[in-house]
């Protein structure tokens, strides 16, 4: 059964409330002032509060405030109930994140259609979160197996190959075998970090990184970096007349290492996504404050809603046979802004995709 938490100073509206709801089948508790209420929030964890404004001890605008700091009461449906019809009022509570304002007086219909407006749109939320939540489980049990498991199966193959003919194999046949046994071993060692490294950003927010290390983070010279990245991951195509560079000097606010990430993820994706013969651009400048860099490929592209959807461990269906976990460009995003910029993504499917990436001069 639905829970209810009434937070209401005044005893006749308190107790009419309570009555109308407990004749409504709702299971209803209540409080007398913001701080008791914020108590039995964690201790009842209702369905829903309704929270007079201007009361006692800690008023309906504190109450909330500290509910959505709470990561575990963030989505709960929360109204205010107040005399106050005032727009600035209306525009605090909403601005703190109320769900809705229940004016007094009110009908017993004004009441109860609501209360089932506020369950209905938070029942919707729910399952939107399920569906989201159940495709990124099927994302994850065929991503990451697939992932892992070709170049693993790639390294026994080559493996059981030398020795089995190790004795017929001259050293050159040896040195590319072995050259793609380490290919692959990297290509799973790259996935694994992946993974380690997502879950250390995902524990990072913007916030947390202080000014101060942020200026100690920096790269001369960024140009050089993003060029020597990009001639190396087409030379592991084997498509370096595909690539054009075209950079000015740029500095950037972000450690080599992390530069060096970005670059990594971003131009990965442009070669996997996109057929050999077909150009790999990087184009990058500063001005307004701020240093761009783009690169763009001609491959296969994304839909709007598949770009809406980016996110570690998500797949989207391609004709392609190029498949990828997700983690890399969600990386390399996270990277950016927890610099302080951004990366944006414009594609047209089946020809053409554009990453552009911002960081604060």
């Amino acid at each position: 059964m639905t829970k209810i938490l009434v937070i209401e100073d005044e005893a006749g509206v308190r107790d009419s409330l309570v009555d109308i709801l407990n004749a409504e089948d709702f299971i209803v508790d209540s409080a007398v002032n913001g701080e008791q209420g914020l108590a039995q929030i964690r201790d009842l964890h209702p369905d829903l509060v309704i929270c007079d404004i201007m009361m006692p001890v800690l008023d309906g605008y504190g109450v909330l405030k500290q509910v959505r700091q709470d990561p575990d009461l963030a989505t709960l449906p929360f109204v205010f109930l107040t005399a106050k019809a005032d727009r600035i009022d209306f525009r605090e509570g909403m601005d703190l994140g109320a769900d809705d304002y229940l004016t007094k007086p009110f009908t017993h219909d004004d009441l109860l259609r609501m209360i089932h407006t506020r369950l209905e749109a938070q029942e919707a939320v729910e399952q939107k979160t399920k569906q989201q939540l159940s495709t990124l489980r099927n994302s994850i049990s065929t991503a990451l197996p697939r992932e892992l498991g070709a170049p693993l199966r790639e390294v026994l193959k080559l493996a059981t190959t030398l020795i089995d003919e190790a004795e017929t194999l001259d050293p050159e046949e040896v040195v590319t075998l072995a050259k793609a046994i380490h290919r692959n071993a990297q290509r799973t060692a790259r996935l694994t970090q992946n993974m380690m490294l997502f879950a250390k950003l995902e524990r990072l927010s913007p916030e947390q990184i202080s000014a101060e290390a942020l200026q100690r983070q920096h790269t001369n010279r960024a140009d050089k970096v993003i060029t020597e990245m990009a001639h190396a991951i087409a030379a592991d195509y084997l498509r370096e007349d595909d690539l054009g560079i075209s950079l000015e000097p740029l500095d950037v606010p972000m450690s080599e290492a992390q530069l060096r990430k970005v670059c990594e993820e971003l131009l990965d994706n442009a070669f996997k996504f996109s057929a050999v013969g077909t150009p790999i651009q990087i184009f990058g400048s500063h001005g307004d404050g701020k240093v761009t860099f783009y690169v763009i490929d001609y491959g296969q592209g994304m839909t709007s809603d598949q770009i809406a959807h980016v996110g570690a461990y998500l797949q989207f269906e391609t004709d392609s046979e190029a498949t990828g976990t997700g983690l890399g460009l969600t990386i390399a995003k996270r990277l950016v802004e927890l610099h302080r910029g951004d990366v944006l993504i414009e594609s047209i499917p089946g020809q053409q995709t554009i990453v552009r990436v911002a960081l604060p001069a």
